[in-house]
């Protein structure tokens, strides 16, 4: 269990602080009366996906005996336009390893990145596919 501590700091901004020390704020985006000064706490949702799927593709490329150093991601924040309810309603990622990764390894990383935590915590409403490309 991890327990993160959040306090208002006004302004419809917040402090985020992890256990071990880091802190994050958060604002709301200009169209709801924020300052978009900061991520977002549904930008922080994308940005954790991008992350996680990185980061568990890492993990299974180090046990398989091949780097990913210098691959990246970005993810587009699509949301949901009125009338519907406000929220993430799209979040496709693009992930760029590199192109020395052993092309008999590939499937296995793609397969991990779609079972990180985070993809496997999203509502089944959020469409978030998840494209490969090696550069």
């Amino acid at each position: 269990m991890l327990t993160i501590n959040v306090r208002y700091a006004g302004n419809k901004k917040c402090d985020l602080t992890h256990p071990e020390g880091p802190t994050i704020r958060t604002d709301a985006p200009k169209d709801i009366g924020g300052d978009a000064t900061a991520f977002s706490p549904t930008d922080l949702v994308a940005a954790g996906l991008a992350s996680c799927i990185l980061t568990t593709i890492a993990i299974v490329a180090e046990r398989l005996g091949t780097s990913i150093a210098g691959a990246t991601a970005s993810v587009e924040k699509h949301m949901t336009t009125p009338p519907a309810p406000r929220r993430i309603g799209r979040l496709p990622v693009l992930i760029k390893l590199p192109a020395s990764v052993p092309a008999d390894l590939r499937e296995r990383l793609e397969r991990a990145g779609h079972t990180c935590p985070v993809h496997a915590s999203l509502h089944p409403d959020i469409d978030a596919p998840i494209h490969y490309e090696y550069v």
